[in-house]
């Protein structure tokens, strides 16, 4: 099992953006020093409160320029040729890949707010799919090919070679948004890793996981140059000595401002069991302290000691997932404790479950290509 964060620059109302950055940017220091292996980033436009990220590549070249060992990941790209045009971001992919010396992970997807994909001018949800696939299938080519020319139904290019190729070969790790049942199996089909931002249980996503995990086993002409078989689960984490504090702390968070502002915005995404399925989530009960503390057993969310968050981890490494991404621990609790909690997992917690310095993405790559030469 390894180890992400997810530097969602949520703003809440009366924040300034700028604090905020340079908290996220705080924290990305923070768990590169204590060997968390992956830094994810989303790209967002227009989401007032929940995401103000919408250069996701300049943030991560920031983070990588000043951290040592964890690589930076897109979740997602947006590389709908309106959004971002698939010759800039295999650019910006490959020129990332070179400052950062091999430690880009390549995440894509095609937008999950109607306020996005509306905004850039495409004109239903349905339009983003083969707009996304048509892209996806081209970045891999823009990178190999000398010169790289393409007539499609979305955008040309002219015989032109792109440039910069990237540092690491073929190209750096290709990941996918998932969310439905079918993103699953399709992501393994291509070869791809799986972002999984399906939030539940171990036993509630477990179905999923297993349907990637078959789909890329029998993977046999991947999209890209390899196979990347990884999936990553987003969840919370609060982790401190006394798990008591830890559960009080989060218990008046107002995380569940969160959840509302989430589904607000990204309208795309299945909505858990006994919430509304339409229209706007209702105001929602703060979880308590004793909830929270229940939820353990049925590995919810990771507040508490080092010992309870170690015993959810284990069921999400029982059903085969690789790698757990924590999501914004910044959202509404203070600095301190933030970084204080990513200490203690650093300390008591992820030595337990990430013994090897190599990223998994790295090792199968290299593997595979070794076995193909």
């Amino acid at each position: 099992m390894e180890f992400g964060i997810f530097s969602q620059m949520h703003v809440p109302e009366g924040e300034s953006e700028h604090t905020r950055f340079m908290r996220e940017l705080e924290v990305s220091e923070a768990v590169d020093g204590v060997g968390f292996k992956y830094n994810w980033a989303p790209e967002h436009h227009f989401l007032e409160v929940y995401s103000h990220q919408p250069a996701p590549e300049v943030f991560l070249s920031w983070v990588a320029a000043r951290t040592k060992q964890i690589h930076v990941g897109h979740a997602i790209v947006n590389i709908t040729a309106a959004v971002n045009h698939p010759i800039r971001v295999a650019e910006r992919i490959a020129t990332m890949d070179h400052l950062s010396e091999g430690r880009v992970e390549f995440g894509t997807g095609r937008g999950s707010s109607t306020a996005e994909w509306a905004g850039f001018d495409i004109p239903s949800a349905a339009e983003t799919k083969p707009r996304w696939r048509e892209s996806l299938e081209q970045i891999p080519r823009m990178w190999r090919d000398e010169p790289y020319s393409y007539d499609g139904k979305y955008f040309r290019a002219p015989e032109r070679n792109v440039l910069p190729k990237p540092y690491t070969q073929p190209h750096p790790p290709m990941w996918v948004a998932c969310s439905s049942p079918n993103t699953f199996i399709e992501a393994g089909e291509l070869g791809l890793g799986a972002l999984c931002f399906t939030f539940g249980t171990p036993e509630q996503i477990k179905a999923n996981v297993q349907a990637y995990k078959d789909a890329v086993g029998r993977c046999t002409n991947p999209i890209g140059g390899y196979v990347n078989d990884n999936i990553a689960v987003t969840t919370n984490m609060l982790c401190l000595e006394d798990g008591d504090r830890a559960r009080d702390l989060y218990s008046k968070a107002k995380t569940e401002k969160f959840t509302q502002v989430f589904f607000k915005w990204l309208d795309s995404i299945p909505r858990p069991q006994g919430f509304p399925q339409t229209g706007p989530i209702p105001d929602m009960p703060a979880p308590t302290t004793q909830s929270l503390k229940e939820g353990l057993a049925q590995g919810g969310r990771q507040i508490g000691d080092p010992d309870e968050v170690s015993a959810v981890i284990q069921m999400y490494e029982a059903i085969g997932v690789d790698q757990l991404i924590y999501a914004p621990l910044t959202l509404a609790l203070d600095q301190k404790t933030v970084l204080e909690s990513i200490e203690c997992f650093g300390k008591h917690v992820l030595r337990r479950f990430d013994k090897d310095p190599v990223h998994s993405t790295k090792r199968r790559r290299e593997a595979q290509l070794k076995k193909a030469a």
